[in-house]
């Protein structure tokens, strides 16, 4: 089992209020960074991508 390379947005900074993601081939895991243990979001690629575009979108709005 290989470990998961979990990041966060650089728009975070220093905070710990935020979640984090970690790819792998076929799921994009996401959870709470306070709560590293807790339970997990998976998303499959395409899911993520159409989400992280559509946040994109808003947030330039």
């Amino acid at each position: 089992m290989r470990t998961l390379q979990w990041q966060k947005s650089t728009y975070s900074g220093d905070s710990s209020n935020c979640v984090e993601v970690a790819a792998t081939p076929t799921t994009i895991l996401v959870r709470d960074s306070k709560d590293p243990a807790g339970p997990r979001l998976a998303l499959r690629p395409a899911t993520w991508t159409s989400f992280a575009a559509y946040a994109a979108i808003t947030r330039k709005a």
